[in-house]
């Protein structure tokens, strides 16, 4: 494998960037960004976070037979806030990851529950993303940025998490036999602190993609500057049968806010994925750009993995 130094941005961002902003939402709302991404029937698939005019934010499905334009989104959301009957998703449903596991043919979308209580992540399954069954809270607040590995590992689900602890953020993983109760947590990915891109927190993005070398994660890690927070886009590589263990950990960013569309928003310098698609050993990576509109960006599997391998070696 030819090794690679990144001089720029390893992400080749789309030249239709933005590619769904609020005018294209068929109803009134605030914002849309943070989708979940999946491949479905040959469509590419989105589960779009849409913040209203109240503040809240819902998820409602968006399809592309190219997952690039033309864009169609449904009329009314798929997962929304239903105070009366969850509590505890009453100030919104938000960030989901959707993951498919082939052993249970069900698409699962893990999302964060926001109400009064705190943000706690919450599990969904749909056959057909028409319908769609809520399982309910998973782990209580303060918690979220929670993705499902798309196979069982050793027998079991295995989930990437990301619990608060006073002000340290870190990425997390644990399992569960049955989706309900999950244990034998461990520490994964830590923030690195001092003037590290990632050193203030870091949290799970897109599914872990499988590849001959580990689990491929890329991950949002944040900076805290005098002007707030900067959230760019970084890898890591977790090991196949344990991926607790961290085999690789690029010391640089992929993917940072530079475009107007990035910088500018409801949350400034702000990009952050919730899903991609792999086409061949392509990654079509979906991300939140200022917490206000979704964008595409192109990287070569192999390439990150280039720069995985021949990077330093941090274990956590």
């Amino acid at each position: 494998m030819k090794k690679v130094f990144a001089k720029k941005d390893i992400f080749t961002r789309y030249s239709g960037n933005p590619i769904i902003t609020v005018y294209d939402i068929p109803y009134s709302a605030n914002a849309v960004f943070n989708a979940g991404a999946i491949k479905y029937k040959n469509e590419y698939l989105l589960l779009l976070r849409v913040e209203d005019r109240q503040g809240k934010s819902h998820l409602t499905v968006a399809r592309s037979s190219d997952g690039k334009t033309n864009w169609k989104i449904e009329k009314s959301p798929l997962i929304y806030p239903q105070p009366t009957v969850f509590i505890y998703e009453e100030f919104g449903c938000e960030d989901p990851r959707i993951t498919y596991i082939p052993e249970d043919d069900c698409y699962y979308i893990t999302y964060t529950a926001y109400s009064r209580y705190g943000p706690a992540v919450a599990l969904a399954r749909t056959k057909n993303f028409k319908k769609v069954e809520k399982m309910g809270l998973i782990y209580p607040p303060n918690n979220k940025d929670a993705v499902l590995f798309p196979e069982k590992i050793n027998g079991r689900y295995a989930m990437l998490h990301r619990p608060v602890a006073g002000d340290i953020e870190h990425i997390w993983i644990a399992y569960s036999s049955d989706l309900i109760h999950w244990g034998n947590h461990e520490v994964v990915l830590v923030e690195k602190g001092g003037p590290w891109w990632d050193g203030f927190k870091v949290g799970a993005g897109a599914v872990p993609i499988k590849t001959s070398e580990g689990w491929l994660i890329i991950y949002h890690g944040v900076k805290m500057m005098p002007s707030g927070p900067i959230y760019r886009l970084g890898a890591a590589l977790l090991d196949l049968e344990n991926p607790a263990k961290v085999k690789k950990r690029c010391p640089e960013w992929l993917l940072s806010p530079q475009e107007v569309y990035e910088r500018i928003g409801d949350v400034n310098n702000v990009v952050f994925t919730c899903g991609a698609i792999v086409e061949d050993n392509q990654i079509y990576l979906y991300y939140g750009a200022a917490d206000s509109c979704i964008a595409l960006a192109f990287a070569e599997i192999d390439q990150i993995l280039s720069i995985l391998i021949e990077g330093d070696l941090q274990t956590k």
